[in-house]
């Protein structure tokens, strides 16, 4: 996990001064088909950051099997008015939101990384899994917004 611990350190460091770069009116224009804005996309990651934090300390308190609600991202986006939040702020949180959870992963204990993981209706993954699926995503999504190269 410290390997995993360390990438999430370098994305956030290259990611965080392009985003800082973007002005708050072109952080309010769609960008993704479906008409999501980079401020939407942030705040989605801010979830993210959120719920699998969640889903990495609790799982690692597991003794066996781990359950966790789905995520309804529409729903949370909208519910959170991310649209209207300070582009700044977003920015800041999910900079820090992340190193926190780079510190968390890499002390994640190697023994709970085959705790079997169920989110929502999913299939059951490994709390391994969750965690390499986490950078994934994240780099999906800010790759999408300009944040950082796909390669």
């Amino acid at each position: 996990m410290k390997e995993l611990s360390q990438k999430l350190l370098l994305l956030v460091d290259r990611a965080e001064p392009k985003l800082r770069e973007v002005s708050e009116l072109e952080s309010t224009r769609p960008v993704l088909r479906g008409g999501w804005s980079r401020k939407q996309v942030i705040g989605h990651l801010i979830d993210s950051a959120s719920n699998n934090h969640q889903r990495f300390v609790r799982a690692s308190l597991q003794a066996s099997r781990f359950e966790f609600p789905g995520y309804d991202q529409d729903g949370n986006v909208r519910v959170q008015a991310v649209q209207e939040a300070d582009w700044s702020l977003l920015v800041a949180l999910w900079a820090a939101y992340n190193r926190y959870l780079a510190h968390v992963l890499a002390h994640l204990p190697a023994a709970k990384l085959e705790i079997p993981c169920r989110i929502g209706q999913g299939e059951d993954v490994t709390l391994g899994f969750l965690a390499a699926d986490y950078l994934a995503h994240m780099v999906h999504h800010l790759t999408q917004i300009g944040a950082v190269d796909s390669n």
